[in-house]
C-alpha cells in the first residue's frame, strides 16, 4: 500500500497545487486555459510523436487491450444514457451527455502522467495506441448519437463532417500520424531535433497536472451532483471492471501488459465532456460535476485498481 502511495502521492499533489495556486490567487485563473492548451496542442503532441516514432508501435497495437478497451466505453456511454432517462428523466440530448461524461476519459491531462508515474516509459506505446484513437471513436459516436437524438438536429452527413474536421483539426491526431510515419520508415532523428522532442515532453506532466488542478476551480457542485456521482462511478469503476474482465478472462492478455490498458480506463473523466455539452448546451451541469466529483474520487479509486493490478 505504502508503494501505491508513493506512486499516486506526487500526481495528486501537483493536481491540489495547481488548485490551490489559482484558488489563492497565487497564479491567474486565465493563465489556466494557455497552460492547458499549451499542454494539449504543443507538449503533448511532441510527446506523442518521439515515443510513437521511437517505438515498435505496430507491436505495442494489441487488439487484445484496444478491443476490450472500446467497448468498456461503449459500454459506459450506453449505461448512463439508460440511467439519465430511466432514473434522472433526462432529455435525450441531456442523457447523450450525461452518457458521454460516463464515457469519455482523461487520458492526457491525467492519463499519461499516472501511466508514467505507475509503470514508466514502457507502458507508453500501449498507452498511445489506445490515446491514438480516442478521440476520433469516442466524439464521433457521441455527436452522432447526439443529433440522432436531440429534436433541433443537423443532418447526419453534417454532423460527420464536423466531427472529422475536429479529429484532423487536433494536434494530438498531428503528432500521433507523424509518430507513427516516423516508426515505419525506420529514420533516425538527429540529435539536436531528438532532444528537442525530449525536452518538450518532460514538460507534459507537471503542466498538465498544474493546469487541471488550476482548471477544477472553474466547476462548482450544482443540483445535479446525484447524477454526476452516477456517472464518475461508471467511469472509475465499470469501465475499468469491464476491460479487467474483457482483457484477463476473454482475451487472456498478460497481466503486465493488460494492466496498462485497465488502468487508463481507470483514469477521470476528461475536460472535453464540458465542451461537448456546452457545445450542445446539453447537461451542462453534469458535465461540469462530473470532472469535478470523478477527478478527486480518482485518488481513491485508482489506488484501488493500482492495488488489484498489483495482485
Amino acid at each position: 500500500m505504502l508503494s501505491i502511495l508513493a506512486v499516486i502521492a506526487p500526481i495528486f499533489a501537483l493536481i491540489a497545487l495547481g488548485y490551490l495556486a489559482v484558488h489563492r490567487g497565487l497564479y491567474p485563473a486565465d493563465g489556466v486555459k494557455a497552460l492547458i492548451g499549451f499542454v494539449n496542442n504543443f507538449a503533448t503532441p511532441c510527446l506523442l510523436f518521439y515515443s510513437i516514432g521511437t517505438s515498435d508501435f505496430r507491436a505495442a497495437f494489441n487488439i487484445g487491450i484496444i478491443g476490450p478497451y472500446y467497448f468498456g466505453a461503449i459500454v459506459c456511454f450506453v449505461l448512463g444514457i439508460v440511467v439519465a432517462r430511466r432514473f434522472f428523466g433526462n432529455r435525450p440530448g441531456e442523457a447523450v451527455s450525461a452518457g458521454f461524461s460516463a464515457m469519455f476519459t482523461n487520458t492526457v491531462l491525467v492519463g499519461l502522467p499516472i501511466m508514467s508515474r505507475a509503470y514508466g516509459d514502457g507502458s507508453l506505446p500501449v498507452t498511445l495506441s489506445i490515446i491514438g484513437l480516442h478521440g476520433a471513436i469516442l466524439l464521433t459516436l457521441a455527436m452522432v448519437t447526439m443529433e440522432l437524438t436531440r429534436r433541433d438536429a443537423q443532418p447526419l452527413g453534417a454532423t460527420l463532417v464536423l466531427a472529422m474536421r475536429r479529429v484532423v483539426s487536433n494536434p494530438l491526431i498531428w503528432g500521433i500520424a507523424g509518430g507513427i510515419s516516423l516508426s515505419i520508415s525506420g529514420v533516425e532523428l538527429a540529435e539536436p531535433i531528438a532532444a528537442f522532442f525530449r525536452m518538450m515532453a518532460q514538460a507534459v506532466v507537471p503542466a498538465a497536472l498544474f493546469g487541471i488542478g488550476g482548471a477544477l476551480n472553474e466547476f462548482k457542485l450544482s443540483d445535479n451532483w446525484q447524477q454526476a456521482l452516477v456517472a464518475s462511478f461508471i467511469k472509475l469503476v465499470i469501465h475499468p471492471a469491464i476491460a479487467y474482465g474483457l482483457m484477463i478472462w476473454v482475451f487472456h492478455v498478460p497481466m503486465e501488459i493488460a494492466r496498462y490498458g485497465i488502468l487508463l480506463s481507470a483514469m477521470p473523466s476528461g475536460i472535453n465532456i464540458y465542451v461537448f455539452a456546452t457545445f450542445y448546451d446539453r447537461g451542462v451541469s453534469v458535465a461540469a460535476n462530473t470532472i469535478l466529483i470523478a477527478t478527486v474520487l480518482s485518488a481513491l479509486t485508482i489506488s484501488g485498481w493500482l492495488y488489484v493490478l498489483s495482485l
